[in-house]
């Protein structure tokens, strides 16, 4: 029998009362979504010091990066992130005038704009993707509890297969 496990007291936690109201996916998604705000509270961080942008920022610099070399147009861009369009040519602005993201008008579209990564941005994704993937799998790692881990895995029976320690 293991030894039960302790949440950090800085860490955000979904408390159980042991009544099992919610459903098994229920309870998972609240355990993933309590695990994923630590992840993004640490990674709000590392992000800033080593990319210089904001999460927000870095969301779309992740999404463009696994785009072909023309981009997506902002509609997409805002769809997949859920933002709003006024608040991502916000944040498009501001990563251009960093040299991070190039935008363009969609040819045979007047109003269509598409964006994608500078070869720049590329080259500081590369070299900074191990630090902050380290930094997700730390971040899961430690918010993530045996409990929490066999709920997600029952959810996702593949989550099972890859460990989540660093």
């Amino acid at each position: 029998m293991s030894a039960p496990h302790t949440q950090p007291a800085d860490q955000p936690a979904f408390p159980s009362t042991g009544t099992e109201l919610l459903p098994n996916e229920l309870r998972a998604w609240m355990l993933w979504l309590a695990a994923t705000s630590t992840v993004e509270q640490q990674l709000r961080s590392v992000v800033k010091e080593t990319l210089g942008v904001s999460h927000d920022e870095f969301l779309i610099l992740c999404l463009l990066a696994e785009q072909p070399p023309g981009g997506l147009r902002m509609t997409h861009v805002a769809q997949l992130l859920g933002r709003p369009k006024t608040r991502l040519t916000y944040q498009i602005a501001c990563l251009q005038h960093a040299g991070l993201v190039t935008r363009r008008s969609v040819r045979g579209d007047k109003r269509g704009v598409e964006v994608g990564l500078t070869e720049a941005a590329r080259e500081r994704l590369r070299e900074t993707s191990v630090l902050l993937a380290r930094t997700v799998r730390q971040a899961l790692a430690d918010s993530m509890g045996p409990e929490q881990r066999a709920a997600l895995c029952a959810l996702v029976p593949d989550l099972a297969k890859e460990p989540f320690a660093a």
